[in-house]
């Protein structure tokens, strides 16, 4: 009897231990994960919505911690030297999505990169300027033409329009 305890003993601890690596390798601060959209870690959750913006997202990873409630984007590539804005605001349309969602405002959401993690703050004025940001894509919804951004070549040639686009990049 002795030994099926410590051979049970001995394979949670090697569950804990699988567990916790597998979380940082993720990104992920510590914490109990409440929400994941990679089918990695079981069924994928339904998303976020909030009907007032008409915004909805699913975030890939919700950390509960210390009360608070931490939007994880994770993010395939390796690090730029900043986020990218849009990667920014992805992270701050969750943080949004958040608070509406389970009435508790993250006080930052984390980016996590191949090889490097960012946090960002979710101040008001990043709350501000999304909301700004998401009037503008309304207005520009209903538009007959609206130009495409080209600042990035290599964007233009892994959009998913590019067959129809007749913007598009050389």
């Amino acid at each position: 009897m002795l030994y099926l305890a410590l051979l049970l003993f001995l394979v949670a601890i090697i569950f804990f231990w699988r567990s916790n690596r597998q979380q940082k390798a993720a990104g992920l601060p510590g914490g109990r994960v409440i929400y994941t959209d990679t089918r990695g870690w079981g069924k994928v959750e339904k998303p976020l919505f909030h009907a007032a913006l008409g915004l909805t997202g699913k975030p890939d990873y919700l950390i509960e911690k210390n009360g608070q409630i931490i939007p994880v984007e994770v993010k395939s590539g390796r690090a730029p030297e900043a986020p990218y804005d849009s990667h920014i605001f992805q992270l701050a349309s969750y943080c949004l999505l958040v608070e509406k969602t389970y009435r508790k405002r993250p006080p930052y959401g984390i980016i996590h990169y191949e090889n490097r993690d960012f946090a960002v703050e979710y101040t008001k004025e990043l709350e501000t300027a999304l909301i700004e940001l998401l009037a503008d894509m309304r207005v520009d919804e209903v538009k007959k033409d609206v130009p495409c951004s080209h600042d990035q070549p290599s964007r233009c040639k892994g959009c998913g329009f590019r067959n129809v686009c007749d913007q598009k990049l050389a």
